[in-house]
């Protein structure tokens, strides 16, 4: 990719255009994420309720999901908007999630309908993440 400012803006465009989408009866709180491969593919997911609370989908898991059905493993950018005051950070299980498929330096841009960002890295959101090194045990 050779303008990153143009592959931000189509991951922006892609999480604000997915977080439509959301299937929210209860929060009525929409959250869109937008995830790129190494390949340049953009991945999508918004969040989906459930009467039953704890059964619902973060828009962050949903794109992963997307990711991997689609055979790729690894995110190299990622962008989550939401309708909220300052930009929402993912939940603590997304942010392992992210931490399963980024390394550290990717960045996270967390932004807000209204057009507030702020951008930190996998490491930044889980300092201390549980990773694949401490499922060794020699």
């Amino acid at each position: 990719m050779s303008n990153p400012l143009s592959g931000f803006a189509e991951l922006a465009a892609a999480a604000r255009a997915v977080r439509e989408n959301a299937y929210v009866p209860y929060s009525h709180f929409k959250v869109g994420a937008a995830l790129r491969a190494p390949s340049g593919a953009v991945y999508v997911g918004c969040n989906v309720e459930n009467v039953a609370y704890p059964e619902g989908t973060c828009a962050e898991a949903g794109a992963i999901a997307a990711l991997v059905a689609a055979g790729e493993t690894e995110i190299v950018a990622a962008y989550v908007i939401a309708d909220s005051a300052h930009p929402v950070p993912p939940c603590g299980g997304c942010r392992q999630k992210l931490f399963e498929f980024a390394r550290g330096d990717v960045e996270v841009t967390m932004a807000t309908v209204d057009g507030g960002q702020e951008t930190v890295t996998v490491a930044d959101l889980l300092p201390g993440a549980f990773g694949s090194a401490h499922m060794d045990r020699t």
